[in-house]
């Protein structure tokens, strides 16, 4: 070696040692300039670059050592070259290349321990588990003190499902080194995987303890933690493991999780967006993030985000099944079926595992799942919930001390105590309960809204307990226990805000399913669901894990009466020389097709008399009979039956000289106009006049104008409506629609932009089947009032199939506006049908598909059919006991008693179907 090259070689060693890497850099790469086989210089360079951080040409250097004499590859002295570059390699995730390299060291010393920990390294980050397995192995036979490979074998075993092995060769790393933070760590995640929650987060703590800069085990113990519900002891560990760790993608993205469970979404945003910022590669933050912009109702950066997942990691089964389900809530059918086979697929093949399905069981019945399948689902989450309350260790709660003597005590628990479709249709209930009968608790799962919906049932109940102030399962069961309720109903089964664990602990003896919940709770510490033979006939009980327990009518009940009692009663607005016309073909007894309409122009209030006494008011009476075909029986005589029956129709009709003010009033935006000296408000007002009404807390106190100009209804055709969330909406339903269309000229379908990305969807599916788009008529989303109000507008309603309008169901009913349905097997098919059978028209449910259309186009063209039908509708709202919220409490109380009487006498839970 020339005395320039040694010299270089000298200096470099000295500022390396200096850690002055730089100019050791360029030292050793003047020397192997100097001197081009100077196989050393190589390698100190490329130590040098390894402690520099640049692996490619650590790797370069390395080679160069190695390429200049073929003979060293044969020399042992050189075995610690071949190390280093496969350690190198390694790094630098080039991992067939850094394979090669391990097994050249390991072909000049067979022996090294080391190296097959290496190569068994490399063999797991490739996925091939088994040689891993085998490397390991062969590094603990070769240094059996070894606790680095035991606990890496573990892995690799855990990897390939051998979980119970995994587990002795952690312990066996911890024999030899108690303080093994690694082992330590993965125990802890298999205690945990298995159940045991406190042994894993002691073994978390101590790992911890060890090595309190462990992120991983920050962030580990925060997911047990957050298990627990304990999320402010959560969000402080996954912190601690993000400040050791800034890139930490996985605790972002877990942060995300809890801060999304603890309502900050704003805040789990932001933990998704970090986590994707440092590994965009990152599936599950991606799908994360879209299950955050799915709640958060954007549903076109939902889709975005899972469709990235998907790219990322095409076999994720939440993903996929979340994208289907953002697809249908904005009615996108492309490749419908191939993506319907492929969810089902996903949901059988899940459930064969026993893993918790990615279809939630509030979906469950928008696919074409069996009834074993649904059932299953709900298992499922009602089995997750029983795991995490055996964490708490509770002992069963003893019942042999609760009697009852003359008052049962009924607690009902829900997270939809305030403005929402549940308190909608029970508010009233609570209030109307017969306290010598009963004694009603209210547990409310969410923090008070300041609505009246809140305030009315806080006062109408007996006592009123705030669940969002314990947040802990084990404390609320308690106090539900040391309340001695008889009967706790469960208003959420799997929707938003429930809290099932509560359930999952048994607090009360008998545990009832009850209004919020369109379905089985798969649990078995669910005793009964409340429903009625209609919905729930007993052939089909089989799809329930509960026994049936039948309201005499129906078990759906709503508030319409309380809430809006100004569309009790209606009149008719109408010009003089239409009002002319129709009285003077009455008086010469003349065939008029052309009648006043009962839904084009209407006043509304609760107190009708200021424009009854003004204005010029005529009431309208006529005879209709009605001529139903009975289709669906078979006569031996060929002879269709038929049956006759005469209808009343009665309308008051308010006749003006000019509706002119009317329909300025509505084409400028006025709030209000004055017709004969009576102010009335414009319909589409109730909210800036008054928001309690607006929302329905309160009746509005004006003469309030609905009219078809409103919302761009022509004047004289037949309006179907539908007023559902368009994910309730199928290919086959929209098909069926539009077939209707066809055979009724002059007719319009009147939807809702629910949501609003869903319009665009819809018209190109009507366009491809041949409808004209400007016969679909979308609104926006009302307030409540305003929603059930416009609703008088149209002359049918047509109900979806797959998953019925149920409160949108009530709402139309109560605005007098017919509904045509067709049950399926599902609860969630089958409310409609008894929501109709409850108010007196059962000849709206169809048995089919084809007979759904043949009413719907009936009813579009006979005109007397429809009147008469409308007319069976508006009286029946108060003559039947659909609205009637007393009667059904009363009924509702013997349902309760029934229930007790079978617990009182040591009977096992059995179907109630007469009280």
């Amino acid at each position: 070696m020339s005395p320039n090259t040694n010299a270089a070689a000298f200096q470099s060693n000295v500022f390396k040692e200096k850690a002055e890497l730089q100019k050791a850099l360029e030292n050793y790469r003047h020397a192997v300039t100097l001197k081009p086989d100077f196989i050393d210089g190589y390698i100190n360079l490329a130590a040098a670059l390894v402690a520099a951080g640049e692996m490619d040409q650590a790797v370069q250097a390395y080679v160069s050592a190695l390429q200049y004499n073929p003979a060293v590859q044969l020399d042992p002295n050189f075995l610690d070259a071949y190390i280093n570059l496969a350690n190198v390699l390694k790094e630098a995730r080039i991992f067939d290349r850094a394979v090669a390299a391990y097994l050249r060291a390991l072909n000049l010393n067979s022996n090294n321990a080391a190296v097959y920990g290496n190569l068994a390294c490399v063999y797991y980050e490739q996925g091939l588990i088994d040689l891993a397995i085998d490397a390991y192995r062969k590094a603990i036979e070769l240094q059996p003190n070894f606790p680095d490979a035991y606990c890496n074998l573990a892995n690799a075993l855990k990897e390939r499902g051998n979980v119970k092995e995994a587990e002795e060769f952690y312990n066996h790393a911890l024999e030899l080194n108690p303080a093994h933070s690694d082992s330590l760590n993965n125990l802890a995640n298999i205690k945990r995987e298995e159940g045991f929650i406190e042994e894993a987060t002691k073994l978390y703590l101590k790992a911890l303890s060890v090595y309190p800069e462990f992120a991983a085990a920050h962030s580990n113990l925060a997911s047990v933690l957050q298990q627990q519900g304990k999320l402010t002891e959560a969000l402080l560990h996954y912190k601690e493991a993000i400040r050791i760790s800034p890139t930490f993608a996985d605790a972002f993205s877990n942060m995300g999780n809890t801060l999304k469970e603890m309502g900050d979404i704003q805040a789990a945003l932001q933990c998704y967006t970090r986590a994707i910022q440092i590994n965009p590669a990152f599936a599950d933050a991606h799908s994360n993030l879209g299950s955050i912009h799915k709640d958060s109702n954007n549903i076109l950066e939902a889709i975005q985000s899972y469709r990235t997942a998907l790219k990322l990691k095409p076999e994720f089964p939440d993903a996929f099944c979340n994208l289907a389900h953002c697809l249908q809530i904005i009615c996108d059918w492309t490749d419908y079926q191939n993506r319907m086979r492929k969810l089902t697929s996903i949901v059988a093949d899940q459930l064969e595992k026993n893993r918790l399905p990615s279809v939630h069981p509030h979906h469950s019945m928008l696919y074409p799942l069996t009834h074993e399948q649904r059932k299953a689902i709900s298992a499922r989450h009602a089995a997750l919930c029983i795991e995490k309350i055996q964490m708490l260790h509770k002992q069963p709660y003893d019942f042999s001390h609760l009697k009852y003597t003359k008052v049962l005590k009924i607690g009902y628990v829900s997270s939809d105590f305030g403005n929402h479709p549940t308190s909608h249709l029970m508010q009233s209930v609570p209030g109307m309960h017969d306290r010598s009968k009963v004694e009603i608790y209210c547990y409310a799962l969410s923090q008070d809204d300041g609505t009246k919906f809140r305030s009315k049932i806080m006062s109408e109940c007996d006592y009123f307990v705030d669940f969002s102030e314990i947040p802990c399962n084990g404390e609320a069961a308690d106090r539900i226990y040391a309340d001695g309720i008889h009967i706790l109903v469960n208003m959420n089964g799997y929707t938003k805000g429930a809290r099932n664990e509560i359930f999952a602990l048994r607090p009360a003896p008998i545990q009832v399913m009850w209004l919020g919940y369109p379905g089985t709770s798969g649990a078995s510490f669910m005793d009964y669901i409340i429903t009625d033979k209609v919905t729930s006939p007993l052939s089909l009980a089989n799809q329930y894990s509960e026994k049936l327990a039948y309201m005499p009518d129906t078990f759906f009940v709503g508030d319409h009466k309380q809430m809006f009692p100004h569309l009790i009663e209606r009149v008719i607005i109408t010009d003089s020389s239409t009002c002319k016309k129709l009285f003077d073909a009455e008086f010469n007894n003349l065939n008029l097709n052309e009648t006043i309409p009962d839904n084009v122009s209407i006043v509304n209030a609760t107190d009708l008399s200021p424009i009854l006494e003004k204005a010029e008011v005529k009431k309208i009476k006529e005879i209709t009979t009605v001529i139903t075909t009975e289709a669906s029986k078979n006569s031996e005589s060929g002879v269709i039956p038929t049956t006759t029956e005469q209808v009343e129709v009665v309308k008051n009709v308010v006749e003006l000289p000019t509706t002119q003010a009317l329909h300025k009033m509505i084409s400028c935006g006025q709030l209000q106009t004055s017709v004969n000296g009576i102010v009335v408000q414009n319909g589409l007002a109730t909210t800036q006049l008054n928001n309690k009404a607006a929302t329905g807390e309160e009746a509005p106190k004006s003469i309030v104008v609905t009219s078809r100009q409103q919302y761009g209804l022509p004047q004289n055709a037949v309006v179907y409506c539908n007023f559902n969330q368009l994910y309730k909406i199928d290919p086959e339903t929209l098909t069926c629609w539009c077939n209707i269309l066809k055979r009724v000229p002059n007719s319009v379908l009147w939807l809702l932009r629910f949501p609003v990305h869903g319009e665009p969807n819809i018209l190109q599916m009507v366009a491809s089947m041949g409808i004209a788009t400007n016969r679909i008529i979308i609104s926006n989303v009302a307030a409540k009032e305003e929603h059930v109000r416009r609703g008088q507008l149209a002359d049918l309603c047509l109900d979806t199939p797959l998953c019925n309008g149920h409160t949108t169901g009530m709402d139309v009913l109560w605005a007098g506006t017919p509904m045509v349905t067709m049950p399926c097997e599902t609860l969630a098919s089958r409310v409609a049908s008894s929501q109709l059978t409850c108010l007196g028209v059962p000849e709206l449910i169809a048995k089919n598909r084809q007979e759904y259309e043949e009413i719907a186009v009936k009813l579009g063209n006979d005109r007397n059919y429809l009147k008469a039908i409308r007319a069976k509708v508006w009286s029946g709202r108060t003559e039947s006991p659909l609205f009637n919220v007393a009667t059904y409490t009363q009924n509702l109380e013997k349902v309760y008693l029934k229930m007790w009487k079978k617990y009182e006498e040591h009977r096992e839970p059995d179907h109630i179907t007469e009280v």
